[in-house]
C-alpha cells in the first residue's frame, strides 16, 4: 500500500524547508508543484502565473499534482502541498471551482492525516515564487485548512520549532499509524 502524506499550510510555514530536511533524512518526497510551476512560466514568458491567471494556472496544477500521484517513486511519499490545495487557491482567489478539481480532490487521495504548518511570521519572507502579504497566508492558512476537512481529511498541526524537532513530531506520529516497513532505516 502506497502511503501519500501531504505537508501543507499557507505559504512561509516552513513546508519546503520541512521536505528537504525529509529528503535528507532519506525519505522520497515530492516538490511543490506551484513553485515548480511558477519557475517554469516565468522563464517562458507566459501569462499562466497565479498573479495574471489563476484559474488557468490551477488547472496546469491539477495535472502536474495527478501526475506526481501516478508517480509517488516510494511506498512512502510527502508531498509539498495536495491536490485540495488548488481548491483552496482558487475559492481565495474568488473563482469558481469546478467539477474537474472536485474529481479529483476525490479520486486522488492522500494519506486520511495531513500535517498542517500554520504561519509563522518569523519565517516568513516573500521571494519570486511568493508574493503574498503575511495577512494573505493567514488567510490562505484558514481557507487550506477549511478544504482539507471538507474533503474528510485529519489535520495534524505542526507545532513551530527547528526542523529536526518538526520532522520528529512528524515520523513520530505516523510510525504507528503507517507500516514500519515503509519508513526509512537510519
Amino acid at each position: 500500500m502506497r502511503h501519500r502524506i501531504v505537508i501543507s499550510g499557507g505559504p512561509g510555514a516552513g513546508k519546503t524547508t520541512l521536505i528537504d530536511a525529509l529528503q535528507k533524512q532519506g525519505y522520497a518526497t515530492s516538490e511543490e508543484v506551484s513553485r515548480r510551476l511558477i519557475r517554469q512560466q516565468v522563464e517562458l514568458q507566459s501569462d499562466l502565473v497565479p498573479w495574471k491567471n489563476l484559474e488557468g494556472f490551477a488547472r496546469l496544477a491539477l495535472e502536474a499534482m495527478i501526475t506526481d500521484f501516478e508517480n509517488s517513486p516510494s511506498e512512502l511519499t510527502f508531498f509539498d502541498r495536495g491536490i485540495p490545495d488548488i481548491i483552496a487557491y482558487l475559492e481565495v482567489g474568488g473563482l469558481p471551482v469546478s467539477k474537474d478539481f472536485l474529481k479529483a480532490a476525490r479520486r486522488y487521495r492522500y494519506h486520511n492525516q495531513v500535517v498542517m504548518t500554520p504561519p509563522w511570521l518569523e519565517i516568513y519572507v516573500n521571494d519570486d515564487e511568493r508574493w503574498q502579504s503575511f495577512q494573505e497566508a493567514q488567510e490562505l492558512y484558514q481557507a487550506i485548512a477549511s478544504v482539507y476537512k471538507t474533503c474528510g481529511y485529519e489535520l495534524l498541526e505542526l507545532s513551530k520549532g527547528p526542523v529536526n524537532e518538526r520532522v520528529t513530531f512528524i515520523t513520530s506520529a505516523l510510525t504507528g499509524l503507517l507500516s514500519v516497513e515503509a519508513f526509512p532505516t537510519r
